[in-house]
């Protein structure tokens, strides 16, 4: 069975950046606000977060269904796992997500300061320091035969693409700008020489971009 790196669910503002700058405890994504980045996925009725009934269809319904679709595994970049730099000054931090994390998976954070695995609810966080390659495989070893899902933020997954290894993109680009912080790209077509794209507007007012192996 083949086992895909993919991109799932990861929003862009229109200028392409995946967060702003300046990234505190309080502020995860910067100075932007990530309402304007998902309140398309927070609107729908598969949201996992939803209290209330109701909620949107559609395609904005579909992708947040298709978040966990066949994911065994997740990497991601230290900084979507935590604020802090540098060496760890304690180990209690353990994420933004709070007893019951959303991945359902092992969890390979990219970092250069290593620090003991530990587990919440059904996710185990390790923290690997590893060149992309390194990081699919331990990743791929971990899902049991499923795929691995690239989580972000923009920076890891230029790095992965650098490397040529995503199978696959979905990334939702809102209608916002933020003129400075973690950039994905400049415009989509940067990725044009290597993947086939469909772009899907959605009335929530996103544009889904999907992109696959030529």
């Amino acid at each position: 069975m083949v086992q895909l790196l993919r991109v799932q669910n990861f929003a862009v503002s229109q200028d392409g950046f995946g967060a702003g700058r300046d990234q505190s405890y309080e502020r995860p994504f910067g100075h932007a606000d990530p309402a304007t980045l998902m309140s398309w996925a927070g609107a729908t009725a598969s949201w996992p977060n939803r209290t209330d009934p109701g909620g949107s269809r559609g395609i904005d319904d579909y992708f947040t269904r298709d978040f966990a679709r066949n994911i065994g595994a997740e990497i991601m970049g230290r900084n979507k796992f935590s604020p802090h730099r540098g060496p760890w000054a304690d180990h209690d931090w353990q994420g933004w997500w709070g007893d019951e994390p959303p991945f359902h998976t092992p969890v390979f954070v990219l970092t250069h300061h290593l620090r003991p695995s530990f587990t919440l609810s059904d996710t185990t966080f390790h923290f690997i320091d590893a060149d992309p390659v390194t990081a699919l495989e331990r990743a791929k070893a971990a899902a049991d035969g499923k795929d691995v899902r690239l989580g972000g933020g923009a920076q890891t997954i230029r790095q992965f693409l650098d490397a040529d290894l995503i199978d696959t993109l979905h990334v939702a680009v809102a209608p916002v700008e933020f003129g400075a912080g973690t950039r994905l790209w400049e415009s989509s077509d940067e990725l044009l020489d290597r993947f086939h794209r469909d772009v899907v507007p959605s009335p929530s007012g996103v544009t889904h971009h999907l992109f696959w192996r030529r």
